[in-house]
């Protein structure tokens, strides 16, 4: 490897520690080397360092691989050098530019399998991983197995154009389900690094429960509004028909009901962090919800929503009258609000995320940048761009790119 103005892939690996990477650079800024390429990942202490060089014709490569020798023996790291053609090396630069998708792979736990079985779809689809990224922080072989709260997320950056997408989709659907992980494939743009504004649905999103069973319950009418839910969910009833026809049957109800049932909701998993992270990054957030104002409001108070949007409950004297005011909030009516908030702030439609688990969310899971089916029923997992089951909320934050260490 004496000949001049080579290019040469150098990488360098060993224990980790301070001035490693200083100590190899610098050898290579004595001889005036041009970089092409950098990229560094530390693993359990144990540093890869690799540098795609350019070696100027005056600087003699046999001299500069000779001191990078010496030095990496004294700083205890493996070196080694290949050759690279310049046609190769033209070939790999035309590359740049084209279309590049990030795989967010998250569990509970991710095993080799997981890894294994998201790598084989994306070569079977002709995709090119390029970088493999932990977005979760690091978890104590002490912690137990089934931990509930444990988390784990692992970021692929790939390179191509699926030849089927929606190909490419079903076999990542297909996995996340045989394997209980779950799978996002996203477009990497720049509207994915600069999404602004989050709307959620509330009922089994943000909250566990579904409000309208709960009051149904104190006002004993819980299986006849189970039948009207299941009557829309066969196509027999649209969602505004359904709708007044279950708060018809909460006629009478005491408002004190609403409190009682207010005190024993218990937020999904992961909702807090996932707002309080929101608002520290400097997103808007909204709930825009089929629900009712009056829970609605809690939340917002609770959380610090900057939006919401839900039905309002007529109550007379102290009792539901069975009536709602105002114009509904069903599925049709969601997407026109984010429309509307997202010109409000400025923002793109590119710009927004919208998170829900019903089939009334999907307008608006539709037309946002990214639409997320929250613990959704399956047409809806099927239906939206992205899907997420085995996490609480705060998953969301690893497929903006969040990682752990960044929370605020």
């Amino acid at each position: 490897m004496t000949s001049m103005n080579e290019i040469i892939l150098m990488t360098l690996s060993g224990k980790d520690r301070p001035g490693v990477t200083a100590g190899i650079t610098g050898i290579l800024a004595n001889f005036n080397v041009n970089i092409l390429d950098i990229g560094q990942a530390v693993i359990h202490n144990t540093l890869s360092l690799g540098i795609l060089i350019q070696v100027p014709t005056e600087a003699g490569a046999s001299n500069l691989l000779r001191d990078l020798l010496f030095r990496a023996h004294e700083l205890d790291m493996h070196v080694r050098f290949e050759p690279v053609d310049p046609r190769d090396y033209e070939q790999w630069v035309s590359g740049q530019g084209k279309s590049r998708h990030i795989i967010t792979l998250l569990g509970r736990r991710i095993s080799a399998l997981h890894i294994a079985r998201v790598a084989e779809i994306a070569a079977s689809h002709g995709l090119n991983i390029d970088n493999i990224n932990r977005l979760s922080g690091r978890v104590s072989l002490e912690t137990p197995s089934n931990t509930e709260k444990t988390k784990a997320c692992v970021e692929f950056s790939v390179r191509g154009i699926p030849a089927d997408a929606s190909a490419l989709r079903q076999a990542f659907l297909q996995a996340a389900s045989d394997y209980e992980v779950d799978i996002a494939f996203q477009h990497d743009d720049i509207f994915r690094r600069n999404r602004r504004l989050v709307v959620f649905d509330m009922d089994s999103t943000l909250i566990e429960a579904e409000v309208i069973d709960e009051l149904a319950k104190e006002a004993g009418v819980g299986d006849q509004v189970a039948e009207i839910t299941e009557a829309a969910m066969r196509g027999e009833l649209d969602f505004n028909e359904s709708f007044r026809k279950r708060v018809a049957l909460l006629k009478g109800l005491d408002v004190s009901a609403l409190d009682k049932i207010a005190a024993r909701l218990k937020l999904t998993e992961g909702a807090e962090t996932l707002v309080s992270q929101l608002k520290a990054l400097g997103f808007k957030t909204a709930i825009l919800s089929g629900g009712f104002n009056y829970f609605a409001k809690g939340l917002q108070q609770r959380l610090g929503f900057d939006y919401v949007y839900a039905n309002e409950l007529d109550i007379i004297d102290g009792k539901v009258t069975g009536e709602v005011t105002g114009e509904i909030v069903n599925g049709e009516r969601k997407a026109q609000l984010l429309r509307e908030i997202a010109e409000r702030e400025g923002l793109r439609l590119e710009q927004t995320i919208a998170v829900g688990d019903g089939a009334n969310d999907l307008p608006m899971l539709s037309i946002a940048g990214l639409g997320i089916a929250f613990r959704a029923k399956p047409l809806v997992r099927e239906s939206a761009k992205q899907a997420i089951s085995t996490l609480g909320l705060d998953g969301i934050l690893y497929l903006i790119g969040f990682r752990d260490r960044d929370g605020i």
